[in-house]
């Protein structure tokens, strides 16, 4: 039986050993799979583009069929060339692209979409917001000569182009655009930066009015903890103002993230100050130290909850060395990047027509088109196009206006706000003015939320990031560490049209303190157009300005105790008209969490590294009397020629 039980299984043995290093499958997967695309109607080209030192970036070309003497759009990216064309796996060039980018493609456009330089495709080694070439950057290369060294590869190896590029992006492909125009290609024709990052200090991204925007912790995982996207940054509840409170000072929710191994994270906690690091970065100076000579439109949302400082900074600064007029401004009612959607609503409120769609027809498009393509005559743009909300339409001005420069609005007693200034007997006699100021308790230990909890983290699913510029304030309103001073029913209009300038006279008992201002169109009660709006609080301009640099951006000086100083600040920009029926109100608090760090309200060197023991409550006051007048100067509302154009696309 042992000798019939061996001879069975030698068989099987002895296959097996003949088959031993012989390949018996062959595989699925081809070494190149060549795909068939004689049916689509686009050619997409994927390429490294070598810059002046080397280094190879990554980009992707989209080329319609049958392109000839074609305009090209460049979009220079950290965010991943191959996904900004990649939306959709199509025949069709539109599908490829952000439906904003759609037309286009079918007008017969070439689009470019470029990752910076060490991110994604590209190599060498990524610094966030690299600043260009000069005491923070001591290299010979910057996002300039980058854009500068693609550009001309572009015109010499895209044989269907005309030579004629222009630039477009939003946000920090914005910032890409306004560094490109530091030092501009000669085949550089026109530009868009939506939405652009150009000063992160004094009001984009990272700091307003000298506190820190500690929610931007975030993006600096996502974005620089790996060469692509490091994903969302892990949270341990689902409220992000129970995490942050519970985490401690800024620099205590770095450390218990792993944070402190980013380098801008680091920048951000050396250079708490408007100090020399920030000043060499500020494009709105760069930029006008070489006379503008590319066409350009600044485009600004009016509810930008990013990047609501860049745009009209830099175009205000461009305009005193334009006397050719290239440079101009949009505003919209818009979100961060909302030029490129539906521009028809924010919220709940509504706008009568796509205001997004209407610019991008009937600006945007026949603004390229005119400079762009071969034998075409650049459009008349005026200086400055804003939509007017309340009235809901578009019109012209020659320029921006300045801040403030306008009607002055008082705070009152008892809650009052009047064009009137404050009397020793109060509005209308009352005797309420008597000890012409208001209080409150600011306890660290409680901070006023920016919005309605739970407060998602900002890329999170839920998050309402996105529009929380025009959340209702009304849950703030009554709080008793919130003052609230309102009109009575307006029987005219007020416009304005420019940047707002809050001037307060205040005192604290602590050392530091921070004062948040809020400028609110209150809607009538009862209010026909839309039962929901009734009542409603709206955001009309609204900011934050940390009270150690009331004499100065530079440097961070304690506050004086209880003494009643003055704290001037600009409010972010604006065109809005306040409608009969409506009130105008004001309200005014010293924290916004977590959109902003918590003052400790106790001087220290530097808040982010605040201990337990350095939060304080304070109490604050806001003056009214006659000769410690608090006040909001409305800027002035643009000149009666403007022209009225027409909403509808």
């Amino acid at each position: 039986m042992t000798s019939r039980l061996l001879a069975a299984t030698a068989l099987p043995l002895a296959l097996i050993a003949a088959s031993a290093g012989a390949q018996t499958l062959a595989s699925d997967t081809p070494a190149t799979f060549a795909g068939v695309t004689t049916g689509f109607d686009y050619d997409q080209r994927h390429v490294d583009i070598a810059m002046r030192d080397g280094v190879k970036l990554h980009a992707v070309i989209l080329v319609p069929k049958g392109a000839r003497d074609a305009p090209m759009l460049l979009e220079r990216t950290p965010y991943n060339a191959e996904r900004g064309q990649s939306h959709e796996a199509s025949s069709h060039g539109r599908m490829l692209v952000s439906p904003a980018m759609a037309d286009y493609v079918d007008g017969g456009y070439i689009l470019v979409s470029e990752d910076v330089r060490g991110k994604y495709g590209s190599k060498g080694i990524y610094v966030n917001e690299r600043p260009l070439i000069g005491p923070q950057n001591p290299t010979r290369v910057d996002h300039a000569t980058d854009a500068w060294d693609t550009i001309e590869w572009l015109v010499h190896h895209v044989p269907e182009a005309n030579g004629r590029v222009g630039m477009v992006g939003t946000s920090y492909d914005g910032m890409m655009v306004a560094m490109a125009l530091t030092h501009p290609h000669p085949a550089l024709k026109a530009a868009v930066p939506m939405n652009p990052v150009i000063n992160t200090w004094m009001g984009d991204d990272d700091f307003h009015g000298g506190a820190s925007r500690i929610i931007g912790y975030d993006y600096y995982y996502q974005q620089d903890a790996e060469h692509g996207s490091a994903g969302d940054l892990w949270r341990d509840g689902y409220d992000d103002y129970d995490t942050f409170l519970h985490a401690g000072s800024a620099s205590d929710f770095v450390k218990s993230r792993g944070l402190g191994q980013l380098g801008f994270v680091r920048k951000l906690h050396d250079h708490p100050a408007y100090d020399a690091f920030w000043q060499a970065q500020a494009l709105e100076t760069i930029l006008p130290r070489l006379a503008p000579t590319v066409p350009t439109i600044w485009v600004a949302g009016q509810w930008d909850q990013e990047d609501m400082y860049g745009a009209v900074a830099a175009y205000e600064a461009l305009a005193k060395v334009d006397p050719s007029h290239t440079q101009h401004l949009v505003l919209g009612p818009w979100k961060h990047g909302g030029w490129a959607g539906d521009g028809s609503s924010l919220g709940p409120v509504r706008f009568d027509a796509d205001t997004a769609l209407w610019f991008r027809r009937t600006v945007m498009r026949p603004f390229l088109d005119g400079l762009l393509r071969t034998g075409g005559s650049p459009v008349p743009v005026p200086p400055v196009l804003a939509f007017r909300t309340g009235p809901n339409d578009w019109h012209a001005m020659p320029g921006w206006p300045a801040a403030g420069a306008g009607q002055r609005l008082y705070l009152r007693a008892a809650g009052g706000l009047s064009f009137a200034p404050p009397a020793s007997d109060g509005p209308g006699g009352s005797g309420a003015d008597v000890d012409g100021a208001d209080s409150y308790v600011s306890d660290p230990a409680k901070p006023i939320p920016y919005r309605m909890r739970p407060i998602r983290p900002t890329y999170a699913s839920g998050s309402a990031w996105g529009q929380w510029l025009v959340d209702d304030q009304r849950p703030f309103s009554d709080r008793t560490d919130v003052l609230t001073y309102e009109t009575p029913p307006l029987t005219a209009p007020v416009s304005m049209a420019g940047a707002p300038v809050a001037n307060l006279v205040a005192s604290t008992t602590g050392t530091d303190g921070d004062f948040v201002v809020k400028l609110i169109d209150v809607y009538p009660d009862d209010y026909a157009p839309d039962a929901r709006m009734g009542g409603y609080q709206l955001g009309i301009a609204m900011d934050i300005f940390r009270g150690r640099y009331r004499e100065g951006n530079e440097v961070a000086r304690p506050i004086r105790a209880g003494a009643a100083l003055s704290y001037r600040f600009a409010l972010p920009s604006a065109d809005h008209v306040f409608l009969p029926g409506h009130r105008i109100m004001v309200q005014v608090q010293s924290s916004w969490f977590p959109l902003y760090d918590r003052n400790p309200q106790t001087f220290v060197p530097n808040i982010f590294d605040a201990q337990p023991g350095d939060y304080r409550k304070a109490t604050v006051s806001v003056f009214h009397s006659p000769g410690q007048a608090s006040y909001i100067e409305l800027p002035a509302p643009p000149p009666a020629s403007a022209t009225s154009l027409p909403v509808a696309p």
